[in-house]
């Protein structure tokens, strides 16, 4: 290989997108590609067919696999080889439209949220990367007063805390945060931290510092900062995530930057990314960046936190923004991709 050649190569990094399959228009699978570490242009390489509906992907702590969601109503989870993008297995997950997937900080076990049973499901990770028989499967309860949105619980994201003791998983149906431990493959809860009713919670996102989280509101376009500590979070301030006068809005995504300072929000409909900053224990706002797109679903930093990417499903694309590490300010990066009904996007940690 040529110096030029190594260079070049070195200077892309690899990305995989989630998408839906059995959509009018969808993707064949989950979308490969790579993007340009100095500008942050994306580009497809590929597609792993197979896989329908990975509306969410993630990777193992090595970046030796891949694990996505099939949302389905009789849901699954499939791994796959991220060497040879072949797939290695499946395994139903007893739920219905799995829409998110966490490993714990051991990557022995793997959780998936189901949305429409509002239910979890635990699954053994094995040493080949491969996924064993579910473990265990956990029946949130409750609902809330929008009658279409909330007619019972619906799990829509499950993280682990900072430190790695505690998992929070995200009803939206229940207006509520159940916040577990996991031992030997075996979730147990310890906490539920209900929001204002009808707000809708869709995602959470931890604080650098492990005290607070913050938690995206996908039915009254609100942010809530939460304080925690030993698995409990105790609600406090909330904002709105739109101007007043907006259109009809639903928040999805929320991120804080690696170094704490500032904290973004995808905004479908007003199609936006709110930004806001750190101060003290709360937030302030300080802007909306247009996402150069249409229902932006999913957004997410490179590893090195100098890019951020938006899946902007309604448009058919995937926009980049170059992030200004003092101001936090986001600006418009590259030429956006054109890709079937983006969802989610990863980038991979060993490019």
């Amino acid at each position: 290989m040529t110096g030029g050649t190594a260079e070049a190569a070195a200077a892309t990094r690899r990305v995989f997108f989630g998408a839906y399959t059995t959509w009018s228009g969808g993707a064949e699978g989950i979308g490969v590609g790579t993007y340009d570490t100095s500008n942050g242009q994306l580009r497809t390489t590929g597609v792993i067919r197979g896989v329908v509906n990975p509306s969410f992907v993630v990777e193992s702590r090595d970046g030796r696999f891949l694990y996505a969601v099939n949302e389905t109503s009789r849901g699954e989870v499939t791994a796959i080889d991220a060497a040879t993008l072949e797939v290695v297995g499946k395994q139903p997950t007893g739920g219905a439209d799995p829409c998110h997937l966490t490993l714990d900080p051991s990557g022995k076990f793997l959780v998936t949220a189901d949305y429409s049973s509002g239910s979890l499901s635990v699954f053994p990770v094995g040493a080949d990367g491969g996924l064993g028989a579910r473990t265990q499967k956990v029946q949130h309860q409750g609902s809330g007063p929008n009658k279409e949105r909330q007619e019972g619980p619906h799990a829509h994201h499950v993280v682990f805390d900072v430190a790695g003791r505690y998992a929070a998983a995200v009803d939206l149906g229940a207006d509520s945060v159940f916040v577990y431990s996991l031992t030997g493959g075996k979730l147990t809860r310890v906490s539920q931290a209900r929001v204002k009713p009808g707000a809708g919670p869709r995602h959470i996102a931890f604080h650098p510092d492990g005290k607070t989280a913050y938690v995206a509101n996908e039915l009254d376009s609100t942010i809530v900062t939460c304080s925690y500590a030993n698995g409990t979070l105790t609600p406090g301030q909330v904002l709105p995530t739109v101007p007043s006068g907006s259109p009809t809005n639903y928040p999805a995504e929320v991120l804080v930057s690696a170094d704490g300072k500032h904290v973004y929000l995808s905004n479908r409909g007003h199609d936006s990314i709110a930004h806001f900053a750190v101060c003290g224990s709360g937030l302030s706002l300080v802007g909306h960046t247009p996402v150069g797109g249409r229902y932006p679903r999913h957004i997410t930093f490179d590893p090195t936190g100098s890019f951020l990417f938006a899946a902007n499903q309604n448009s058919n694309n995937v926009t980049s923004f170059a992030v200004d590490r003092a101001t936090g300010k986001l600006t418009p990066s590259g030429t956006p991709l054109q890709t079937p009904i983006p969802v989610c996007v990863l980038p991979a940690r060993r490019g």
